[in-house]
C-alpha cells in the first residue's frame, strides 16, 4: 500500500447487553435529593429508600420510618414512548402524576413547599 493509507476494517457493533437494573442518572438523583432536602427542612419528610429493579427504579419518602411511604417517585423506561417514564405515587398507591419530564412529575410535591406570606 502506498504512503499512509490505512485499510478499511469493518466495524462490528458490540452485542447489546441486557439491562440488569434501572437507575437514576446523576442529574435526576440530584433533582430528587434537592427536593428531599427541602422537604426535610420543612419538617414534612424524615427518611427515604431507593429501590433499583430490572424494570423500574423508585425513590420512596417517609414521614416516619416505620410506615408506608408518603410518596414514591418511579422511573420506568419501558413507558418512555407511551405515558412517560416518570410517575408519582401517593401513600395509598394511587398515581398522582405521570409524565415524560421529571420536573413536571415533581411539581405536586414542590407545591407543598409554597407558603402564603402576609404583609
Amino acid at each position: 500500500m502506498p504512503g499512509n493509507v490505512v485499510p478499511l476494517v469493518p466495524v462490528v457493533p458490540l452485542a447489546a447487553r441486557p439491562v440488569l437494573q434501572v437507575a437514576f442518572d446523576r442529574l435526576e438523583l440530584l433533582r430528587i435529593l434537592d427536593l428531599y432536602g427541602r422537604m426535610v427542612a420543612a419538617g414534612l419528610w424524615r427518611d427515604y429508600a431507593m429501590d433499583f429493579g430490572r424494570e423500574a427504579a423508585s425513590f420512596s419518602v417517609f414521614r416516619r420510618t416505620a410506615e408506608r411511604p408518603t410518596a414514591r417517585i418511579e422511573k420506568r423506561p419501558a413507558l418512555r414512548g407511551r405515558q412517560g417514564m416518570w410517575a408519582l405515587y401517593g401513600e395509598a398507591g394511587q398515581v398522582l402524576k405521570r409524565g415524560h419530564e421529571l420536573a413536571g412529575v415533581l411539581s405536586p410535591l414542590e407545591r407543598r413547599l409554597l407558603k402564603v406570606v402576609e404583609d
